[in-house]
């Protein structure tokens, strides 16, 4: 049994005359019919990943003359690097600069300008045979690719306007989903894919990200060497950089020899399990070569990284002395915790809520002995620091061409990185509730860190995902020696087991192709037994996807295309979180609610700042003398009238940025909520964009309501709040062996807290003994395996009081 396709071919009749002799049993032909008031130049595009990629990049880079004139820039920017390298090479007398030290005779910079005539003859010919022909090469394939690119993104341009018709200034205030909502209509009359009459925003997503989500699901599944064991330090470390990713892709993806025949087909002789060793073989030899060009260019790529650093972070380094000092997601990171079918600007905006508590989780981890050290360096580079400018001031003519200058410099970036190294004594901080709120935005974390966030070992760790940008560039720096000695010592061993992970994880989708099946977030084939009920997922340890990728995804994809429909495997999935979350939301006004995981997951929200514990609250108002008690619900509060949801006039400012539709969704756990608890959809839907319209884009914490007129997205809480609640129902799963075995440690807990408990329930006070009680009548419920309450030392000082998140109270022990 055959399924027909969903298409507009029409059966033509053949007469006997026309039959071949090849195919005597064929009686039709099927010919692709357009109707006359239908044809268009966009009726059956050819490569659909392509036109469907430069329409979302079309959108995320704000139209047309945005596109052009960065990549024209960008060509610029190439030339001005190489040309100015040359002129400081070739067209600067810098004996003439050092001249003026003994002649006391000031010299300026143009002195030691070159004349032209003699500037060219004054270089090297390995000089222009090495950097200025290689560089000339680069420049007209980019010329030629910007060029191709402005006719590809005209014709986008006219897709726009005419099929989606959205004109160029309409794109600032539409968000991703808005436009992917009128592509799937355009594909109704246009029949831009021929094999389905409607496409799902399942396989919009699937052509944009299908090369991606193959690479997600081998960081998954640790099939890439990214894990190395340094053999000096001792430790795990990652390396991914730009060049290993670009080689990477090159190789499983685009290049002339990859796997894939063409964008969307993997070749067929990859699916033949008999051939492979034959094509491990094969793939093997191919790395090599890879490896040994890589060695071949690699002069030419280290002189490129070492000049477009020196000029891109050189100004930046001088201006911000402590730039280096900042942090940023790794690329190894990013892959970790990018969901499957996860559009760039999604995980970007996940990404960066998730920065300010990141960094704070790892600003916490200091060291006593560097705490001392950076004292004393700090000191002696002050003082020199002070004297210099003294003498700068009081003596103008004290100060020369060269050496006072730079010391200057030197010692400022001494002592910022001093300060850095030095902790404020009076904050004492709770590493699982920052740790779990970073969780909450970045969705992902190993089960090795639950309960150990105080440990170096979880800090080490977490660094490789957050690293220094001095380690970034660092590696981006050596990426031109290190990636070829990866690729053909590491990476050719692998060939095998890639070979493999292409065959057992392809799938052919009707109306898109070849694409990996772990995108397909089907919890019965690869979802883990540990985040899932019994019984629905068959997967072994091979197939299923590590740390609740597959069930995250899953959900995130829900939240993020609300129209979408899931398949009955997927949607039985998340109905089974729904239901618990109802059986939830029932034990939250009796003496257990402490202990369900909806209420965990609810008080973690809240320490996500001011407008989540608002949110909490507005979902569950009976708790909020249990979850904030200690907390005031002023001017946070976001009970406002469902009327506010309704926005006046289109929004502007990042809503390129905006993860799925500004209206909100109700299909993860908040929606749940509210609904268990007598609420409708539709006020599920308000309370939910009334909650988001408290919450800044960056996630961060405020002590104060938003400013007017800003606008957040509702669907980032909704899967804060799920993703924590998965996590804890994950967590519940690995103790106690499932949902269902919950139940008797309830009934335990209901037997503890009866009038016949022990005393040692209640404090001295009469109050529950999950209270504490300090010198301030606040006081704050706790749950017994979550000890959110630090306390700072008696002489704290209010320079980072921030009320709306519980990571530090200033307040004494009585």
């Amino acid at each position: 049994m055959t399924d027909r396709l969903q298409t507009s071919y029409q059966a033509m009749g053949v007469g006997d005359d026309d039959l071949s002799a090849d195919s005597p049993h064929e009686r039709l032909i099927m010919i692709h019919e357009v109707p006359e008031n239908n044809k268009s130049r966009w009726n059956h595009v050819e490569d659909l990943d392509e036109f469907f990629t430069r329409v979302y990049r079309y959108h995320q880079k704000n139209g047309f003359f945005c596109m052009m004139l960065q990549e024209g820039l960008e060509l610029v920017q190439f030339a001005f690097v190489v040309l100015f390298s040359l002129f400081l090479l070739g067209c600067v007398d810098y004996s003439r600069l050092h001249a003026g030290d003994h002649t006391h005779v000031n010299v300026t910079i143009w002195d030691a300008v070159v004349p032209g005539n003699q500037c060219m003859r004054s270089l090297s010919t390995w000089v222009v045979v090495l950097l200025l022909v290689p560089a000339v090469g680069f420049w007209l394939l980019q010329l030629a690719k910007v060029v191709y690119h402005f006719f590809r993104y005209l014709e986008i341009r006219a897709f726009y306007a005419g099929a989606l018709r959205i004109g160029a200034g309409d794109l600032a205030s539409m968000t991703w989903h808005e436009v992917q909502k009128r592509l799937l209509e355009a594909q109704k009359t246009q029949q831009m894919c021929v094999h389905k009459r409607e496409l799902s925003e399942l396989d919009i997503y699937h052509r944009i990200l299908r090369f991606k989500n193959y690479f997600v699901a081998m960081v998954n599944k640790s099939l890439l060497p990214l894990r190395y064991r340094a053999p000096l330090l001792g430790a795990d470390l990652v390396f991914l950089t730009r060049g290993l990713k670009y080689n990477l892709e090159l190789i499983l993806f685009w290049g002339p020899w990859a796997p894939f025949e063409n964008n969307w087909h993997l070749k067929d002789s990859f699916k033949d399990a008999r051939r492979r060793h034959e094509l491990a073989d094969f793939l093997a030899r191919r790395i090599l070569w890879v490896g040994v060009a890589n060695f071949a260019l690699c002069p030419l790529v280290f002189v490129w990284q070492v000049l477009y650093m020196f000029f891109s972070y050189g100004e930046t380094i001088r201006r911000e002395p402590g730039a280096l000092g900042a942090r940023r997601w790794s690329l190894y990171g990013r892959y970790y915790a990018r969901h499957f079918n996860e559009l760039d600007h999604e995980l970007a905006a996940r990404l960066t809520r998730g920065y300010r508590p990141a960094a704070r989780y790892m600003s916490i981890f200091t060291s006593p002995v560097a705490t001392v050290v950076a004292r004393n360096v700090a000191f002696f580079a002050g003082a020199l620091l002070v004297v210099l400018l003294i003498l700068t001031l009081a003596l103008e003519s004290h100060v020369h061409v060269e050496h006072e200058l730079a010391l200057i410099t030197a010692l400022t970036v001494v002592i910022t990185a001093c300060r850095a190294c030095i902790p404020d004594e009076n904050m004492v901080w709770c590493p699982e509730t920052l740790l779990g709120m970073v969780l909450a935005h970045v969705h992902y974390m190993p089960d090795s860190w639950k309960g150990s966030a105080h440990t170096t070992r979880v800090r080490d760790d977490f660094s490789q995902m957050f690293q220094y940008k001095a380690v970034f560039l660092l590696e981006e720096l050596l990426s031109p020696i290190i990636t070829p000695i990866i690729l053909c010592f590491s990476l050719r061993h692998k060939a095998l087991d890639i070979v493999d992970f292409f065959r057992n994880f392809t799938v052919d989708v009707i109306g898109v192709g070849d694409v990996c099946s772990f995108a397909q977030m089907d919890v019965r084939r690869h979802g883990n037994p540990t985040w899932v009920p019994e019984g629905q997922t068959q997967a072994n340890h091979y197939q299923q996807a590590e740390d609740g990728k597959t069930e995250l995804s899953l959900l995130h994809f829900t939240l993020t295309n609300p129209r979408w429909k899931p398949p009955p495997q997927c949607n039985l999935f998340i109905t089974s979180v729904k239901e618990q979350v109802t059986r939830d939301v029932s034990t939250l006004h009796g003496p257990i609610a402490e202990e369900t995981a909806l209420y965990q997951s609810l008080y973690s929200m809240s320490s996500l700042g001011a407008g989540y514990q608002s949110l909490m609250t507005s979902l569950q108002p009976q708790l909020q003398s249990r979850l904030f008690s200690d907390r005031p619900m002023g001017a946070g509060s976001i009970y406002q009238s469902p009327s506010r949801s309704k926005m006046a006039g289109k929004p502007r400012g990042g809503v390129s940025r905006v993860e799925g539709p500004l209206e909100g969704s109700t299909n993860g756990v908040m929606g749940a909520v509210m609904q268990a608890s007598g609420a409708g959809a539709m006020a599920a839907s308000h309370l939910i964009t009334d909650a988001s319209l408290t919450l800044s884009q960056s996630g961060a914490p405020s002590q104060q309501p938003a400013e007017p007129g800003l606008l957040a997205d509702g669907t980032k809480s909704d899967m804060s709040l799920s993703v924590l609640y998965l996590h804890e129902l994950h967590n519940r799963r690995r103790r106690y062996g499932g949902y269902e075995d919950i139940a008797p440690m309830e009934l335990h807990l209901q037997q503890r807290s009866s009038p016949d408990a022990p005393a040692a329930t209640e404090g001295a006070t009469g109050q529950p003994a999950s209270q504490v009680t300090g010198s301030s009548p606040a006081r704050l419920r706790i749950p017994s395996d979550l000890a959110n309450l630090v306390e700072t030392t008696e002489g704290a000082t209010d320079d980072d009081d921030d009320d709306s998140a519980p990571l530090v109270h200033h307040a004494q022990i009585s």
